[in-house]
Order: structure tokens, then sequence, then C-alpha cells
């Protein structure tokens, strides 16, 4: 880990040596004074719900002011990579104040340092000021000691444009347990479905199957740092290669994705994992990153606000790269690809479209900030 540690300075380094390129958006800052900000949802009246992943869940207001910590917030193994991470509105936000959050939840048994990943669904209160019927509506078994690999993207399920009472989360293989990914007995490594009262889809994959987990959707993932639909409400998600391979995939019920036993990367010592970068009956990421960009966030611009030419492109963030990722898609491939907010030299830990159809990002960083991306005429 140190060698990566010393790779992620040498690239922070290089980014920091560049000289300032034409950038065709102009970034505005919303908020700034967050906490390690990992992810922005869109209240109404032009407010925001940020996460911080030391644990705190903030409003900020649409001048920018950022509020308390909400009351009610689940306790999170706060720690590495581990904390209060995703967000996601309910579809019907505006009617039930509902919302769900992703996290990384402590052991049962106080002092254990085992944790997993948890998703619970909550109502925001009328006030705003507090998470009301706190429930957890899954958890990632087993629990494990690690503070690396949460996953943790949220995305609620759609079909024929209308949503089908399900909700996606991407998690992670927690690191030290890779070889779980492709075991279907454990919730390591996966994609899971559930419905948003917890309970199983019927029409989920593995539903019946012996010795298999039925929330789970597909297998064979290390580390989802976004996900998100398309234009069309199909599924996409992105996940940390080791040293090279990162992939962007679109996951389908039912398919290995590969990892650990096929990869396009090799171990953070250089040495080969698994079997090679192909395997029959494991699915190819439609896209991979070598060397790594760490992605984090995911989102298809649907909006003509930047014009036409953006519209139908995907937007990844770059932790290691410090920049912003436009792919340019050709039906289900990728024809291109653009370095976005290059000067700003910020790890994107996530982007978003907004109701304005601008995209937003936040950056991680101790003094992180929430920004808005304006077109330039």
């Amino acid at each position: 880990m140190v060698a990566v540690g010393a790779l992620m300075q040498m690239v922070a380094n290089e980014a920091t040596a560049q000289p300032a390129v034409a950038e065709p958006v102009t970034p505005q800052v919303v908020a700034k004074g967050l906490r390690h900000p990992w992810a922005v949802a869109f209240l109404p009246e032009g407010r925001f719900l940020v996460t911080e992943r030391p644990g705190a869940l903030r409003v900020v207001q649409a001048d920018g002011q950022v509020g308390a910590p909400l009351q009610g917030v689940p306790t999170v193994a706060a720690g590495g990579q581990g904390g209060l991470l995703d967000v996601v509105l309910d579809h019907d936000f505006e009617r039930n104040r509902r919302l769900y959050l992703c996290y990384s939840e402590p052991a049962d048994e106080p002092g254990a340092k085992a944790n997993s990943t948890a998703l619970a669904s909550a109502r925001l209160s009328a006030d705003g000021a507090r998470l009301e019927q706190v429930r957890v509506i899954f958890s990632q078994r087993p629990k494990v000691a690690s503070t690396a690999h949460f996953g943790c993207r949220i995305v609620q399920g759609m079909q024929d444009s209308r949503p089908d009472g399900t909700v996606f989360l991407g998690l992670g293989d927690r690191y030290s347990e890779r070889d779980s990914a492709q075991k279907l007995d454990t919730h390591l490594g996966k994609l899971v479905r559930v419905n948003l009262d917890g309970s199983v889809p019927k029409d989920n994959p593995l539903v019946g199957r012996a010795g298999a987990l039925p929330e789970i959707y597909s297998w064979g993932h290390r580390n989802i740092q976004g996900a998100a639909l398309d234009g069309q409400g199909r599924l996409w998600a992105v996940e940390h290669g080791a040293q090279g391979g990162d992939e962007l995939n679109r996951p389908l019920p039912g398919v290995n994705h590969g990892w650990p036993v096929i990869t396009h990367g090799v171990d953070y010592n250089g040495s080969k994992i698994g079997e090679g970068s192909a395997k029959a009956g494991m699915a190819q990421p439609v896209w991979q990153w070598t060397p790594s960009i760490a992605p984090s966030g995911l989102v298809w611009l649907t909006s003509d606000r930047y014009g036409k030419a953006w519209q139908g492109s995907a937007f990844v963030g770059s932790l290691k790269f410090r920049h912003l990722v436009r792919l340019q898609m050709k039906g289900d491939t990728v024809a291109g690809q653009q370095s976005l907010l290059q000067n700003l030299n910020q790890r994107i830990r996530d982007v978003r479209q907004g109701p304005d159809g601008l995209l937003y990002v936040l950056t991680d960083a101790p003094d992180g900030q929430l920004i808005r991306l304006l077109p330039k005429p």
C-alpha cells in the first residue's frame, strides 16, 4: 500500500506541474468547507443534500450556506475508505420525503473491528433537521475487518420509464477477501438488488439457486464506485481495478464480471492476478482504463445544456488524475474520452446531473467543494 500512496503522490505532483488548458466549462463553487464529501442529492427549491465520509449529512442551501449535521443519521464505521457514503432521494421524494443512505456499518458487538456495507431507508423531517423512520434494508454479509472496498453506490431501478420498486447497490470485495467475489454465498464483490422494503425481488437471477444469496444480481466485481442509469433506463457501473484495469460495465442479471479470475490490471507489486484478461463465461468491460484513473461517480447527461455533442455522454470522476472524464458514447461502446476540470486539480468524488440539467461535482478533500459546471457560450 505504500507503493500506491507514492504513486498517487507522483500523479498529484505531475498534475500540479501541468500547464493550464482551455476548459469547455466554467466551474462555479456552490459550497465549500465540506469534510470529504462523498455524494450529493438535489432537494427542492435549489437545495442540496450532501454526505460527508466522517459521518455527517448536511443540507446545503441554494446560496451555498452549509447547515449543521442532521440528527438521526446511522452510526458509521468511519476510517480508511469507510464512513457515510452514498445518498439518493426516492423518486417520489416531494410526496414521501424518503431517501436511501449507504454507509459502512459497524459490527454488532462493541469493540469488534468487523464491518460491512449497509443500505438504509429514512425520511427527512419536515424541518429538514433530522432523519426519521431509519431502517436498514440491506446489510452485506459477512462482515469483514477491513477499511477498504465498501463500494456503496445506489441506483433506483426503472422499468418502462417508471420506478419498479427496486434498488441496486454496488458493493466491494473488501480488498482482503477478493476471492469471495466469485463465491455466491457471500455479498462480497457483488451488485445486489432488493425491493425498497428490503425484500428480495422474485425475478432476481439467483432466486431459488442452492447455495446462492438471492439478493445477488451480478458478481465478479472489485469495488463499484459509480453507478447510474442511462437515458434508456439501463444500468451502468464503474469500478476500481488494482494497478490498471479500472472498468466501465453494463451489469446484466446473472452475469459474472470476472474479478479476480480475469482483469486488465496487475497487483500493486506488479505480479499477475488470476488467469489473464479473458475467460469463457466471464464478461469483458465495455471500457477499461490502464493506467488506473480511480473512477468515482457516474452520470449520463440527458440534457442539452452543453449542446447536442455532449448529450448522451457519460461522465466519470477521477480521484487519481484529478479530473472529470467525458466518455463519448456510440451505442453501447466508447468512441472517445475527454479530460475536463484539469485546471481544478482536485479529486472528483461524485458527479450528478441536477434538475436544471447542469452537471455538479464534489471534490474529495478536508475542505471539499460542491461545484456547478456552467456551459461556456
